[in-house]
């Protein structure tokens, strides 16, 4: 928690996004090293994708594309799901790293619906060269806002998750966002 950020009312670090508690008080949303939510969500994820992937592989009908598809369609839906439990910590903390979000704070409240948005697209085998040119895009400048904070070495908390689950912004966000950009690239060829 960073201590310089004295508040009247109830609301998060401007500084990492992180939930703020009266002085001397529990702290409700500490942050941690734990990525046990993040393995969960990203193993059901891949779960569903490896069992409808060896579905399609005994009819016959599996294309790579297919299970790439379902998991960024996945990720996007579920990460968006978590980020909309709690819209406005999610922005706060979101404008503390995002390139966009840092230079126009509305990004944040929008963002989650983008997210939807893109993975109802991706669930519905839309396979067009502008849907996953936008993916790209996307996912390549969050990449770059997390890597200028690495690269400063200043500690965050990802808004990936939303504020329902802390997990620290990392070289997992870090992955996490080049990798969807790189799935979209790859779809692009």
């Amino acid at each position: 928690m960073h201590g310089e950020i004295p508040s009247d009312t109830p609301g998060y670090c401007l500084i990492c996004g992180m939930t703020l508690v009266e002085a001397g008080g529990s702290v409700v949303g500490k942050e941690s090293d734990d990525y046990t939510p993040l393995v969960t969500v990203i193993g059901l994820i891949l779960a569903v994708i490896f069992t409808v992937g060896f579905r399609d592989h005994l009819a016959g009908a599996f294309s790579w594309h297919m299970p790439m598809m379902s998991f960024m369609a996945g990720m996007f839906i579920v990460f968006a799901g978590f980020k909309l439990l709690d819209l406005k910590g999610f922005a706060e903390g979101y404008a503390t790293y995002d390139l966009v979000a840092e230079k126009w704070y509305g990004y944040g409240y929008i963002y989650p619906f983008v997210e939807l948005t893109l993975g109802l697209l991706y669930l519905g085998g839309m396979n067009t060269f502008w849907l996953h040119l936008f993916t790209f895009v996307l996912m390549s400048i969050n990449g770059l806002g997390v890597a200028i904070k690495l690269f400063k070495k200043q500690k965050f908390q990802c808004a990936c998750l939303g504020t329902f689950l802390k997990v620290p912004l990392t070289k997992v966000s870090l992955v996490e966002n080049f990798g969807m950009a790189l799935m979209a690239l790859y779809m692009l060829m």
